[in-house]
């Protein structure tokens, strides 16, 4: 059960959940600045060094790893590790939409969609849609943050300013969503923050809304020993300390550790889809970016599924 969460919270940008995907940003800004990158995100840095976060700006530093490689060796290839993680899940994202577009698909839904920036970053075919369903005050720093700088959409982009727990299929369908046309779905960086209850009844909905040929891409969070988790936050507390950086919110905090949460892929399967899942270390071992971890075993490792809504 999450620490800080309750059933009617909400936040902006710089607090909570909201605060997450600046880190998420600041990774993506991070990959994209490698000579090596697998993704491009040009305007991940922009909606990190104005998000007013403090904290996840020092990940935006090319420089960072190394400082805290001096302080604390493990640390230091843990935050390496998430670098790589975040751009392999990212870039596994980016193909999901290209294939999805490439079959014909021209409506999309980002649910949660944060700071995602896929709508105006991706080559988007003519007549695409993209849809992102977040909190209001969410998606109203996005979209004035990136106008200010002159960045416009590659799609058709339609905020839906609601809280995925209130009726956001009929907020969908107010903002022009088509039940009766094939889909491209993603809970990207999503479910862990939903209880069991709210992820399947989610599920549910974007069943009921999803027309045959559909196509769904989700992420589900590994699960990580108690005891290794607090040491390592510990570890973080000290090493924030010793080099004079804010320390970041703790993530785990935020989180429903469920243990009655359903598979993604199985429930999926039961409700009309065809689903397959990838574990991420096999993933990021095929893109060349897994680092072998101590003392961390393959369920602390995320899960990514992709699945077709079948029917005729």
């Amino acid at each position: 059960m999450s620490a800080l969460r309750t059933d009617d919270d909400t936040w902006d940008i710089a607090s909570s959940v909201g605060a997450t995907a600046v880190m998420v940003a600041a990774a993506r800004a991070s990959e994209t600045a490698r000579p090596d990158a697998l993704i491009n995100d040009p305007y991940a840095g922009i909606l990190v060094r104005e998000a007013g976060t403090g904290s996840w700006e020092h990940m935006l530093d090319a420089g960072l790893v190394a400082r805290i490689a001096e302080a604390d060796s493990e640390v230091a290839v843990l935050f390496e590790h998430m670098f790589n993680y975040q751009a392999v899940r990212t870039h596994f994202f980016d193909r999901f939409f290209t294939e999805a577009v490439e079959a014909g698909i021209r409506q999309v839904v980002i649910l949660a969609a944060g700071l995602d920036s896929r709508a105006f970053r991706l080559a988007w075919p003519s007549g695409t849609t993209v849809y992102e369903i977040d909190q209001p005050l969410v998606l109203q720093y996005k979209g004035d943050t990136l106008a200010r700088h002159g960045v416009t959409p590659t799609a058709d982009r339609r905020e839906v300013p609601i809280d995925l727990r209130q009726d956001w299929p009929a907020a969908l369908t107010a903002a022009g969503f088509d039940p009766a046309q094939p889909t491209a779905w993603l809970a990207e960086g999503l479910l862990m923050y939903l209880p069991a209850e709210a992820q399947d009844r989610l599920f549910t909905q974007v069943t009921e809304l999803s027309a045959p040929g559909s196509r769904l891409a989700a992420e589900s969070m590994g699960v990580h020993a108690t005891e290794r988790r607090e040491q390592m936050q510990a570890r973080f507390a000290a090493l924030t300390a010793n080099l004079g950086l804010d320390e970041p919110m703790d993530i785990s905090d935020l989180v429903y550790d469920d243990p009655d949460r359903a598979d993604v892929a199985q429930w999926l399967a039961a409700h009309g889809w065809a689903s397959e899942a990838i574990a991420s270390q096999d993933e990021m071992r095929r893109l060349g970016r897994l680092i072998e971890l101590p003392q961390v075993d393959d369920e602390s490792f995320s899960t990514f599924t992709t699945a077709r809504r079948l029917g005729s």
